[in-house]
């Protein structure tokens, strides 16, 4: 199976504040949707409720450490492996968040789907550094401001070296 992250990141590494996305970008959202569609989506406890529902067409996975927390429609884990070990018979799973989760599953993706918006927003929320040392940049579309997506941005996708 092939562990992914996908996220959207401002060029200061902000993804969000107050357990929400700071901007709005249509074109992103449909870019997610096409990659996870199908597919299991790993997330923390913070970011299912912050979508507030389980995706249609996706698995929806939550780690937390909150023994007695269930969620209708989704799997509940306590830990990254524990997520990983259920989303085991799909051919690829997707990290969506949040920074904890971030930060647990570098050191176990494959790949990495950052969207780039080249602003730079106020958040409390980070993602971590991309070495360069670990991750290759395979593909990138670069994308311009429009009626719908105010910022410009670029789907970059990174693969473990």
């Amino acid at each position: 199976m092939i562990l992914s992250i996908i996220v959207a990141v401002a060029n200061n590494n902000v993804i969000g504040k107050d357990n929400r996305l700071i901007w709005h970008i249509p074109a992103d959202l449909k870019y997610f949707k096409s990659l996870t569609m199908g597919a299991p989506i790993i997330m923390g406890r913070k970011t299912y409720q912050s979508i507030g529902k389980p995706l249609p067409g996706r698995k929806s996975i939550i780690i937390t450490r909150d023994m007695n927390y269930s969620a209708d429609g989704c799997v509940v884990v306590h830990s990254l492996e524990s997520a990983i070990a259920a989303a085991k018979e799909y051919n690829e799973a997707f990290i969506i968040g949040g920074e904890q989760i971030y930060r647990q599953a570098i050191g176990y993706a494959d790949k990495i789907y950052l969207t780039r918006v080249y602003e730079s927003f106020e958040g409390d929320s980070f993602f971590p550094e991309i070495d360069s040392t670990i991750w290759q940049l395979t593909e990138q579309k670069d994308n311009e401001i429009d009626e719908k997506n105010k910022f410009k941005y670029s789907f970059l996708t990174y693969t473990r070296k």
